[in-house]
């Protein structure tokens, strides 16, 4: 028999730790059913003897975090490679610049699975930093209940809860736009900034379209979903931060890449904004970072994405285009070149 007699070979590719939450029985069974894995997984280097001859031997990657870059270098070592299934969210560091060359490999990502996670923790901190939830949690705990107790604490705060709170999204994107969609079920009024968003097309998702400093300066709340691209590099910063009202809000479960964390540290010392990074700058912050100690700062360690089961959804995504591609069917989350220019 011929190679393409066989079943392909599949190589997987990823953190030593990930395929026991990616993969129960039943998923390994669908893998078996149309790919033949390739022994050794999973595989975090592609440039020893066991990875370059996994990778020669490859018709199908499954990659996710930790997979090694396919540079041109590694490419020109996989001839049979037609498919990158990516278990995740942003492909970048797998399928770098040099990759889309003259590259015909079929690229899928699980992007739009890993956006239900960060969408549903985003619209839920969103919720607990309006009422302060963790301020008040702390105070709570400290005074064992010989403090201020239920609505008698926050009666004359009107700076907290959820009613007609105003909130702009930065960023139309796949998390961006279910935030939305959540929102528009409560009683917020929602605005939105986005460069490649039309006015008509905010309007459709249930938001107003704003520049990003008339968003800044109209919002209660702020939470950023834009992507990392040269021109979003610190694309917050003093000026930025400066817009926004006292006892605003702001949340971070996009990159740390968006803002300037050096003048958000100065904004959150004021006590001025209350604020939530799920992800920081650098990631994770040193030991002696202030940010750890201050009371209007809320900071969680980059678990907004999926987390424990939630795996399972990224891996039946990517296995479902795997399934796809083995029966000739077209794909249902592909990559393209193009899309790398707004893509996370």
């Amino acid at each position: 028999m011929t190679r393409h007699d066989k079943k392909p070979k599949l190589l997987i590719a990823m953190r030593s730790e990930l395929p026991e939450g990616f993969f129960s029985t039943h998923e390994w069974a669908r893998l078996n059913a149309v790919t033949d894995i390739i022994d050794g997984f999973p595989y975090t280097d592609f440039d020893t003897g066991k990875g370059r001859e996994a990778l020669a031997d490859a018709d199908i990657l499954l990659a996710a975090w930790g997979t090694p870059s396919l540079t041109k270098e590694r490419l020109a070592r996989a001839p049979h490679l037609k498919m990158l299934a990516y278990a995740a969210s942003s492909v970048r560091v797998v399928a770098p610049a040099e990759f889309w060359d003259n590259s015909d490999i079929l690229v899928t990502t699980a992007a739009s699975v890993m956006a239900t996670p960060v969408a549903e923790f985003t619209y839920a901190a969103i919720i607990m930093c309006g009422k302060d939830v963790f301020r008040l949690r702390d105070e709570h705990r400290a005074e064992r209940g010989t403090g201020g107790f239920g609505s008698r604490r926050g009666m004359n705060l009107p700076w907290l809860g959820s009613y007609s709170r105003k909130v702009g999204i930065v960023g139309a994107s796949r998390i961006g736009r279910q935030v939305i969609d959540m929102l528009t079920r409560g009683s917020f009024e929602i605005a939105v900034y986005d460069p490649f968003l039309s006015e008509d097309e905010a309007v459709a998702l249930g938001a107003t379209k704003m520049e990003l400093h008339a968003l800044l300066a109209w919002s209660d709340i702020v939470s950023l979903h834009a992507p990392i691209l040269p021109q979003t590099h610190h694309m917050i910063g003093a000026r930025e931060f400066a817009l926004m009202a006292d006892h605003a809000v702001f949340i971070n479960t996009a990159r740390g890449w968006l803002v300037d964390h050096a003048a958000l540290l100065s904004e959150a010392q004021s006590g001025r904004l209350r604020v939530l990074i799920d992800t920081p700058e650098p990631e994770p912050l040193p030991v002696d970072s202030p940010f750890y100690d201050l009371p209007n700062v809320v900071l969680t360690p980059h678990i907004a994405g999926a987390l424990g089961n939630e795996l399972r959804a990224l891996s039946d995504v990517a296995i479902t285009e795997i399934e796809r591609f083995v029966a000739g069917l077209p794909p249902l989350y592909p990559v393209r070149k193009q899309d790398m220019e707004r893509m996370a």
